[in-house]
């Protein structure tokens, strides 16, 4: 949709509200239920118009991608989120550009941002990926895994854990499977001591099964292709 026109992308963005509030309404929750709008791909012109179309979160899937972007202004004063797989040789410069790195799946990970966040004089938002499928393909500290992780993060400086986050898999009953995993984890955590405010957010669901994880409980929803189109 690069050559596309805003009115588009509100079109778009419509429908994506629309299905948030469908979904609320079958699982007899409340919300709110955020947009975060995925632009790896995305022209800094178009992520201006989904700014002036009222979209506050925006995520990248690469840090050097995001850099480029982020020195041309297209976010202005939007939230950016990393989202993609972090190497620890970029955590320094993710620590400078994002407001809060989804995918901490390690301690290696917490700790290189925990140190580039001192170093900078700022706090990193960050939420804990697990790969509650056990998807050898994809990234993520095991469910076993995420409460040491989560104590560690937490006692990192220049760090604030605010979820968790997941990628699910493609078939529809595996996607609820991985969420409604993803929200017993939350309160498993949360009864092992994890304090609230620090599993605030459930990050789940992107433009194929956004539905299925409101239902299961996402506050964060990844939009990529729902929005902008088909990207190259």
């Amino acid at each position: 949709m690069e050559s596309g026109s805003i009115e588009k992308l509100a079109a778009n963005l419509e429908r994506i509200r629309q299905g948030i509030d469908r979904a609320l309404e079958r699982s007899g929750r409340k919300g709110p239920v955020k947009i975060l709008a995925v632009t790896k791909g995305v022209s800094p012109p178009l992520i201006e118009k989904a700014r002036e179309l009222g979209i506050s979160i925006f995520g990248e899937n690469r840090v050097q991608e995001a850099r480029e972007k982020v020195r041309m202004g297209a976010f202005g004063g939007a939230e950016l989120h990393f989202i993609g797989h972090l190497q620890t040789n970029k955590a320094s410069l993710a620590a400078r550009l994002f407001s809060c790195v989804q995918s901490v799946d390690s301690t290696r990970v917490a700790l290189a941002l925990s140190q580039a966040s001192v170093r900078y004089g700022r706090v990193c938002r960050v939420m804990l990926e697990v790969n509650v499928a056990r998807d050898p393909a994809k990234f993520g500290v095991s469910p076993e895994e995420a409460l040491n992780l989560a104590r560690y993060v937490l006692g990192l400086p220049g760090l604030v854990l605010t979820g968790l986050m997941t990628v699910a898999p493609e078939d529809p009953e595996a996607a609820r499977r991985a969420f409604r995993g993803l929200a017993s984890l939350r309160d498993r955590l949360l009864s092992e001591g994890i304090p609230g405010d620090a599993l605030a957010e459930l990050s789940m669901g992107m433009t194929s099964d956004y539905e299925i994880a409101v239902e299961e409980g996402s506050t964060m929803i990844r939009i990529g292709r729902g929005l902008f189109g088909e990207r190259a």
